[in-house]
């Protein structure tokens, strides 16, 4: 072998010696940070990006053994037993939903981490994990009537009303509505121009008397700043939009003081316009145009059985003739 030849061989092994060595020694949160790197998570929504890095934050915070995060364990060291211990703790203190959607997430880095040969399981995949049901709590029409007068009838709450009111008015999601700007919004015209952020599709929706009323005298009251219903009170000098962990919150005051049952939830704001659409006749395209789904299947867990929903379809069918 001629010296260039066993200098070349060395340098080799050298290279491949640190690459093991850094395979052996990277954490679980040095695999979320690598997979925040890549290019699948840069083509994710800002908004989804934001959630997953949320979900990485929880999941590496979750005590496993002895007091040890998950996070600052070696992939090398990670086994069933950490994540089956972390699944329990997310589902008793986050419920099943989170749970499921933290799971996920996990998989998703542990299934980059071994495609790039950093690990070789996936253990997360291996728990046993407790079914999720659709959620398919629905607002009554007087149950929203009454949150929208008791939010309304303090400054404090006007923004939230106006979160709740946007999204049972038009059947969009509480996050775009938070956010909602009044560049996207024509008050004289009652038209409002939205690109959903999950999907990235835009609606052009009308704006109802009652609403609109509400929104010009915001914008007397709020329109020096971009959003339409920002914070009450500025921060560092600032207004900003809520949270989306504040919206429950502040949800929950108004629903105490109106005294609505601790089961609606200002998300479920979205399913009640959908399924009144449903209830009213509306058709898939109908509805898929306010919506803004794109696949009809994503509209079918909408699709629920009610009596007035039934009422509605005999009455069409009765008065055929």
């Amino acid at each position: 072998m001629t010296i260039g030849l066993r200098h070349h061989c060395q340098r080799k092994r050298d290279t491949m010696r640190k690459q093991n060595d850094w395979s052996s020694a990277i954490t679980f949160r040095k695999a979320c940070d690598f997979y925040m790197q890549t290019h699948k998570f840069g083509s994710l929504s800002g908004a989804s990006q934001i959630k997953y890095e949320t979900m990485f934050r929880s999941a590496c915070e979750t005590p496993v053994h002895n007091g040890k995060h998950l996070g600052r364990i070696k992939l090398k060291d990670l086994r069933f037993k950490h994540f089956d211990r972390a699944y329990e703790t997310w589902l008793r203190d986050r419920g099943p939903s989170s749970a499921q959607y933290i799971s996920s997430c996990i998989s998703i880095v542990l299934n980059t981490a071994i495609r790039n040969e950093v690990t070789i399981s996936n253990y997360m995949a291996l728990v046993s994990k407790q079914t999720v049901g659709s959620r398919r709590v629905k607002w009554t029409a007087d149950q929203v009537k009454l949150f929208l007068d008791v939010a309304y009838s303090e400054w404090k709450w006007r923004s939230i009303g106006l979160i709740v009111h946007m999204s049972y008015e038009w059947g969009q999601r509480i996050g775009d509505m938070r956010k909602l700007k009044w560049e996207c919004l024509d008050l004289d015209a009652q038209r409002l121009d939205l690109t959903q952020s999950k999907r990235g599709v835009a609606v052009h929706l009308p704006i109802g008397d009652n609403l609109v009323a509400m929104l010009k005298q915001q914008k007397i009251d709020m329109g020096f700043q971009e959003y339409v219903a920002p914070r009450v009170k500025p921060s560092a000098g600032a207004y900003s939009h809520y949270r989306m962990d504040e919206i429950g919150g502040l949800t929950n005051a108004v629903k105490k003081e109106a005294g609505l049952p601790n089961e609606l939830q200002a998300r479920d704001m979205r399913r009640t316009a959908i399924t009144e659409m449903v209830e009213a006749g509306v058709d898939l395209a109908g509805i898929m145009q306010v919506s803004g789904h794109q696949n009809p299947n994503s509209v079918q867990p909408y699709m629920v059985n009610t009596f007035s929903g039934a009422t509605t379809a005999l009455n069409k069918r009765w008065n055929k003739g």
